[in-house]
């Protein structure tokens, strides 16, 4: 849920499309900042900063966003340790009173997946009209292009009508590609497919098909390096450009471009925005292990946890902090 930290190019249609018909048209121009489609949580907050002791804003950002990171606001820090505690009695599976990097990591996993199960279990009624407990592409169609199909002219001479048209095709080609039994219905399961596509491997074929409509301009097939910045950068202004863009430049051509013809075709584009090399659950728990290992025996005690626990609230571990404040039978 993106080149993005969490998916953004990934979101879903009706978002992208409530937010094209909402926003003024001044905000659908090109972005002046750089923009991310990795499919890596931390993509666009840089190397990681050292700890100030005082606060984890780097984990918090990073694994909640600046908005959610606010959710333990209403929690003390003795109300937090508390649950925190529950929470680490349920990460250390085998009971042996420590917490190893396996054991956060398969924590970790597991919470990201029920929050992109949650994420589909809020917006399925809005689709499931007939309460059947499946979506047909009638239903998704209705649900979030209805008003345009039945009211064609008030979108004819806008640029919304692009929009629309474009979209419309690309969710019905998603939609076949997520419906597994090709019944033009979705399950659960299906639908969770559908809005995160990202997170299933049968479906990132159209995760880098639609990447490569995103940015290939020119319509070749292939995104060659002007398009590639293009897709980050506008460069509105005379001068040179800023120093980030000249770095991602180097990428493209050392990194990105792996034959080294100029171009990107899927494949590379593939190794680009989902890297295989890159887990980041593994990459979190061992963060979380080497911050608060006191001991430097490699795993953690409740208490070396307990100690670190402004840290851990603002983790994947704690479910961008929502697990905090949540039943913990359900866990």
């Amino acid at each position: 849920m993106a080149r993005g930290g969490r998916g953004r190019h990934l979101g879903l249609a009706l978002g992208l499309l409530l937010a094209l018909l909402l926003a003024p048209p001044a905000l659908w121009a090109k972005p002046t900042v750089r923009k991310e489609r990795v499919v890596r949580p931390d993509s666009d907050l840089g190397e990681r900063p050292a700890e100030d002791n005082q606060s984890f804003q780097y984990d918090h950002e990073a694994f909640l966003g600046k908005e959610d990171s606010k959710t333990f606001d209403q929690l003390t820090s003795e109300e937090s340790k508390e649950r925190l505690g529950k929470i680490v009695d349920r990460i250390d599976s085998d009971g042996d009173g420590f917490v190893t990097t396996e054991e956060l990591k398969t924590w970790i996993k597991r919470v990201q997946k029920r929050y992109i199960y949650d994420n589909v279990a809020k917006v399925w009624k809005d689709y499931d009209r007939d309460k059947d407990d499946k979506i047909s592409w009638e239903e998704y169609k209705q649900a979030t292009y209805g008003y345009y199909l039945g009211n064609p002219t008030e979108f004819q001479d806008t640029s919304d009508h692009h929009t629309f048209k474009k979209m419309l095709p690309r969710d019905e080609r998603r939609f076949k590609a997520a419906d597994l039994d090709s019944d033009q219905t979705a399950t659960r399961e299906e639908f969770t497919a559908f809005l995160h596509p990202e997170e299933f491997e049968h479906m990132k074929e159209i995760v880098v098909l639609e990447t490569l409509e995103d940015i290939d301009k020119n319509g070749d097939g292939f995104v060659d390096q002007d398009e590639y910045i293009a897709d980050m950068f506008s460069h509105e202004e005379s001068g040179p450009e800023p120093d980030w863009v000249l770095s991602e430049r180097e990428q493209f051509n050392e990194f990105r471009d792996l034959n080294k013809d100029g171009k990107l075709d899927k494949d590379e584009i593939s190794h680009w925005i989902l890297p295989q090399d890159y887990d980041h659950a593994q990459a979190e728990a061992r963060h979380l292990v080497y911050e608060s290992d006191k001991n430097k025996d490699e795993k953690l005690t409740k208490e070396e946890i307990l100690d670190n626990w402004n840290m851990f609230v603002g983790s994947q571990a704690t479910n961008y902090g929502e697990d905090l404040t949540k039943n913990h039978d359900e866990l």
